[in-house]
């Protein structure tokens, strides 16, 4: 009888310990969950109708003409979040990491902020009509110009930009030309925050939007023939909830 006790329990240790080991292995132990597969688009959705696709574990945008800015977005909304990805951008194009972003239901007038920040750091302010089924919500600005604003936080098809590095030389110089860079970005309540290679670039409050989706933007180029087939890369795209 003690014998088979000492079996019995052994049995039910060895199904215990298996099934936390399985529970465990349905979560990375940081809880990092990651968005893209590394193979397909599944899990996303294309607003604009830009070209967008998968190549050698790479989400590619790549610019046509006449076509306005469009943006490739998760199906889930998030809010709460620490969200890191590579990125790799063309030097002729302008790009951003949607965050917390929405789509207009109707026509919507909001506040669009005109030219850049003034000495005082206020800014002019100016009415704008956005057509209905525009996307629109807080940017991660991908800037491969001179101007070094990669890493900023812009609200696109709103306000605008809603901050700028300021005399911050390291974040004007973090962007790496024609490499991969890698956004660690924080949004947790009110709260902001965005590094560019390890370099801190944003922290800033606002309370706009608690939630929204995730995307990627291929930005628009009109009739520009110069920039056609000019391609943003993406890869890397983990998200942990906070």
């Amino acid at each position: 009888m003690k014998f088979a006790y000492k079996i019995l329990n052994s049995a039910l240790a060895l199904a215990l310990l298996m099934l936390v080991a399985c529970s465990s292995s349905d979560k990375s132990p940081s809880g990092t969950v990651d968005l893209f597969d590394g193979t397909s688009l599944e899990g996303w959705q294309n607003f604009g109708g830009g070209k967008f696709y998968v190549e050698d574990g790479m989400i590619i945008g790549e610019a046509a003409p006449v076509l306005p800015n469009s943006f490739l977005a998760t199906n889930e909304m998030y809010g709460d979040y620490e969200l890191e990805v590579d990125f790799k951008v063309d030097p002729l194009l302008n790009s951003g990491i949607q965050i917390r972003s929405h789509v207009y239901e109707e026509e919507t007038k909001t506040v669009r902020w005109g030219g850049t920040f003034k000495a005082d750091g206020s800014k002019d302010v100016k009415d704008r009509v956005w057509e209905k089924g525009r996307f629109w919500g807080y940017q991660i600005e991908i800037d491969p110009t001179d101007r070094g604003w990669s890493g900023t936080l812009y609200e696109e098809g709103a306000r605008g930009f809603l901050h700028t590095p300021g005399e911050s030389e390291a974040a004007k110089q973090a962007f790496k030309a024609g490499e991969w860079n890698h956004f660690r970005i924080v949004a947790n309540g009110d709260h902001f925050q965005t590094w560019l290679n390890g370099v801190p670039v944003a922290d800033v409050h606002d309370d706009d939007q608690a939630s929204g989706y995730i995307a990627l933007q291929l930005h628009g180029i009109g009739s520009n023939k110069e920039k056609i087939g000019q391609k943003v890369r993406w890869k890397n795209i983990r998200l942990k909830k906070l």
